[in-house]
């Protein structure tokens, strides 16, 4: 099909990656310093790009190629999520792990008496998988497969005592904080809701302004993944009361 679609200048390019960088699609790849258009179906035509390059080698031009694959862009930016956040460039700590019958470490083990042994917490915890940071979850885990999901405010499980009783148990944890990572969590969670299937999401923060961009971000990522899921939002207050439900 004929379609408007970018075009590359290469001689022009000076490998900045600028405009990869400025693809939410991927379409374009940094390939021997020069920006290079390696996947005419994921380029949608609204020109993201254009405005990041400094040297003006980008342009539009009307020519034959294939149509706009949305599907295919979206699978993409799925795996591309779940590789990066799979912890294979950052810390191991992040790598996914399932706990059963609560966290390992409160497990009972036989310890040799000693002054110096590490105090373990008399209250189990419920937490079920890790990592527990939205930004480090990979989309396709398998733990997200008919779970639960909490999705809550980093200073909620502060606040709020008996949040793992409470909130965690039974649930897969996501926990952020929009203000401190100056991040949308939109497209991260459209996806998780997208391609898994969440029985229904509650929606844990606290009274404060700043946690309005999770809820914000949740709920944009629900109503663009299509689903009709149950969901709930709980504010809790900074004293630690539930102010609403």
């Amino acid at each position: 099909m004929k379609r408007k679609i970018i075009h590359i200048d290469e001689e022009k390019c000076n490998g900045c990656g600028a405009c990869a960088e400025a693809c939410h699609e991927g379409a374009i790849q940094m390939i021997d310093g020069k920006a290079k258009l390696t996947r005419e179906d994921y380029c949608d035509g609204l020109g993201d790009c254009l405005p990041g390059c400094p040297t003006g080698a980008i342009t539009f031009e009307e020519r034959e190629a294939p149509a706009y694959d949305e599907e295919a862009v979206r699978a993409a930016k799925a795996a591309r999520l779940t590789e990066r956040m799979q912890g294979r460039h950052g810390c191991p700590g992040s790598a996914p792990r399932t706990m059963t019958g609560g966290c390992p470490g409160s497990a009972p083990r036989q310890m040799n008496a000693s002054p110096a042994a590490a105090p373990t917490s008399p209250v189990a915890s419920q937490l079920r998988q890790w990592p527990v940071q939205i930004k480090l979850a990979p989309v396709n885990a398998p733990w997200f497969d008919g779970a639960k999901l909490l999705i809550a405010a980093d200073c909620t499980a502060y606040a709020y005592g008996n949040f793992h009783n409470d909130f965690i148990r039974g649930r897969v944890t996501l926990v952020g904080c929009p203000k401190l990572d100056s991040v949308d969590y939109s497209e991260k969670l459209e996806a998780i809701i997208r391609e898994n299937d969440i029985r229904d999401i509650t929606i844990a923060r606290m009274e404060v302004p700043c946690c309005g961009g999770l809820e914000y971000a949740a709920k944009q990522a629900l109503q663009k993944s299509g689903k009709f899921i149950p969901w709930r939002v709980v504010t809790v207050g900074v004293d630690g009361r539930i102010v609403e439900d």
